[in-house]
């Protein structure tokens, strides 16, 4: 396995209002043009590729080809109180 710079420049990927740790996904982009990937859950596994699958995957996302992985409930209105019973 290659080693990984330890000056790299992390950015997480979280709402703009987002408290706390996450868990989020971070991502660096290192020299030798490599993108690295962690989760703040667990920041010492981190999942290395290039930039150009990384642009290709940006891509994908803006495409809406993953949509399908992020499938959101439909929210339900919650039930009214109930009339007494009789």
């Amino acid at each position: 396995m290659a080693e990984r710079p330890a000056d790299l420049v992390w950015t997480r990927a979280a709402p703009e209002d987002a408290d706390g740790a996450g868990p989020w996904i971070e991502i660096a982009f290192g020299p030798g043009e490599l993108v690295h990937l962690r989760e703040t859950s667990d920041p010492d596994t981190v999942v290395t590729t290039t930039a150009e699958k990384w642009e290709a995957f940006a891509r994908g996302v803006v495409a809406g080809e993953f949509d399908h992985f992020a499938e959101v409930p439909t929210r339900t209105a919650e039930p009214g109180p109930r009339a007494p019973r009789r």
